[in-house]
């Protein structure tokens, strides 16, 4: 720990030890070695004893002592550094010279890294000193060493995604406590989230190099969990403080912004205008601050917050009769989730037919299932032999399978009707998830949030018409290709196989059962599940109350007209 004090014509506990074995007596030898090597301040001895009275160990003041000269001297260093004095190098390099042999202690490694390059090349040559140096140190050999800076990175990166995904196949299975249940704050103090922070440090260099390994991933794999890493770091940052790389990073503000939207899961007006304003600052030819935009609303938690305020926005535009293409609000959500998703241009002719046709599309099949529903609560005589639809209007179909913004929306409009426990609107409408954007519903993200959704609708799994839809219909229509539909399915049997008819389940069991090629996590639950249809035949669960939860968007009620039924979204 105290290796190169002799050096120095320090003496360090070696020295102590030999002085000890040698003396005749021990406490005048400690005495003389503590007069010998303490602060050499004639006026310090006298005072000292005052500091033994208050139980103040010599360990405790002569460790903060040095901590304060240490950071003056570093912040002398920097200033004769950035100054313009002729023999500042000179006046470096001898500090260096004397300082050099103390490069192994961590407590003055970051005042001997403040140094000439070729001294940090002999740092980098040893494994074992890199190893053990200071951060400080690191960040000087980081710099202009991006290979190495890689290295040390890409690990992190590489937990980081892991962390992620394993959140998507939680053993949890809930509506309340989901992916997106944690807060921007509680996010940002993750393991990796920290470690890179401090890596970075106030450094811009390492800060830009962070970024681009993000952006270069992120084109390669298209793994949106980049993108949360990317508004994570920034904000971690912010939350510390570090003006020297918020001020220089062109997405700090509008991701700040963003930040208390996704905190409060809704953008209100005030701060959608705020959004505006930084997008309307974004001139042509920046196509790198757009980049990283649209890369801060690809984070899954600024889309879910974007769609859900789309949701919202749609209710009070429905309960004001207003169109869609009235509302600026609407618009601006609707542009910031196309640019999230890669679209550069404000809103194309495509995007304009989400407003034009989709959005209509989407009411109608509202409108269907307010009639119906009014139709139900009249007396008998007053009934007409309506029955509730079954196919959905062609443009709601075409707009899922060819537009990624329409999809994203109609996905969300499902995950609300079940929020609604709406089940004749959800056995109308998972049919037609079997084909979307780039087969969006199968995604992660999709089915963690509906197989959780689903769990409210936990009694209706007694029936075969709504086994059929949700799992022959939906589910199971893609499961023996996609393995993370096959494990997300069992995971929600895992909690609700004992709602399920019986016979259904034997089936599923049967057609469920893992391939030899399949993935251990698929073979575990398939087991997991096995269990615990073993055991709930020994003795059946006692009944289940459904927990009292916030639905987050309240029905409102809505005036109807014979010419414009409406309902609430």
């Amino acid at each position: 720990m105290f290796a190169g004090l002799p050096e120095l014509g320090i003496s360090n506990g070696e020295d102590l030890k030999e002085t000890l074995t040698n003396c005749t007596e021990p406490l005048k030898a400690i005495d003389q070695f503590q007069m010998e090597n303490g602060i050499l301040l004639p006026t310090l001895q006298s005072a000292l004893p005052f500091l033994d009275l208050h139980g103040t160990p010599r360990l405790e003041f002569h460790q903060s002592v040095f901590d304060e000269l240490r950071d003056k001297l570093m912040e002398r260093v920097a200033t004769i550094a950035e100054g313009k004095e002729e023999d500042r190098y000179g006046k470096l390099e001898e500090l260096l010279e004397k300082s050099f042999p103390l490069v192994k202690m961590p407590s003055i490694q970051p005042v001997v890294m403040q140094v000439p390059e070729k001294k940090l090349k002999l740092v980098m040559a040893d494994k074992e000193l890199y190893k053990v140096c200071a951060v400080e140190v690191k960040r000087q050999i980081w710099q202009d060493n991006q290979a190495l800076f890689g290295d040390e990175v890409s690990p992190l990166l590489k937990q980081y995604i892991v962390e992620k995904e394993a959140a998507l196949f939680s053993s949890d299975l809930s509506i309340l406590h989901n992916f997106f249940s944690p807060s921007p704050k509680t996010r940002r103090q993750g393991e990796v989230v920290l470690k890179l922070t401090q890596m970075i440090g106030k450094n811009v260099k390492l800060y830009d190099m962070v970024l681009q390994f993000l952006r270069t991933l992120f084109l390669r794999t298209r793994n949106v969990h980049y993108c949360t890493l990317r508004a994570e770091l920034l904000m971690s940052l912010h939350d510390l403080d570090i003006s020297e790389i918020c001020t220089v990073d062109p997405c700090h503000k509008f991701t700040w912004c963003l930040d208390a939207c996704i905190r409060e899961k809704f953008v209100d007006g005030k701060r959608a205008r705020e959004l505006q304003g930084f997008l309307d600052g974004v001139k042509k030819g920046q196509e790198q601050v757009l980049g990283d935009l649209s890369m801060i609303l690809c984070d899954p938690f600024a889309c879910n917050t974007l769609v859900l305020s789309i949701m919202r926005n749609l209710q009070e535009l429905l309960s004001q009769d207003a169109l869609p293409r009235d509302s600026p609000d609407l618009m601006l959500l609707l542009r910031m989730l196309s640019l999230g998703q890669g679209a550069w241009d404000m809103i194309d002719s495509q995007d304009l037919e989400v407003v034009t046709r989709f959005l209509p599309a989407m009411m109608s099949v509202v409108v269907d299932d307010h009639t119906f529903t009014v139709e139900q609560k009249l007396p008998s005589e007053e009934k007409s032999s309506l029955t509730y639809p079954t196919t959905l209007p062609d443009a709601f179909n075409r707009f899922l399978q060819e537009n990624r913004v329409a999809c994203e929306m109609g996905l969300y409009y499902v995950l609300h009707i079940a929020k609604l426990r709406n089940k004749n609107a959800l056995q109308r409408l998972l049919p037609a998830l079997v084909e979307t954007y780039n087969d969006m519903a199968f995604g992660d993200i999709f089915l963690h949030l509906l197989t959780g959704h689903l769990t409210l609708l936990s009694d209706e799994f007694g029936s075969e018409d709504f086994c059929s839809v949700v799992f022959d219909g939906f589910l199971l229509t893609s499961f023996s290709s996609k393995e993370n539909v096959h494990r997300h399915t069992l995971r929600m049997l895992v909690h609700l196989h004992h709602k399920v008819l019986p016979s259904y389940m034997e089936t599923l069991m049967k057609t469920l059962e893992p391939p030899k090629q399949s993935s251990e996590p698929v073979k575990e639950l398939y087991t997991q599940l096995t269990e615990k249809l073993e055991a709930q035949k020994k003795s059946p669960p006692p009944l289940e109350e459904t927990p009292s939860l916030d639905l987050g968007l309240h029905p409102v009620t809505v005036p109807t007209t014979a010419s414009t039924p409406t309902t609430p979204i």
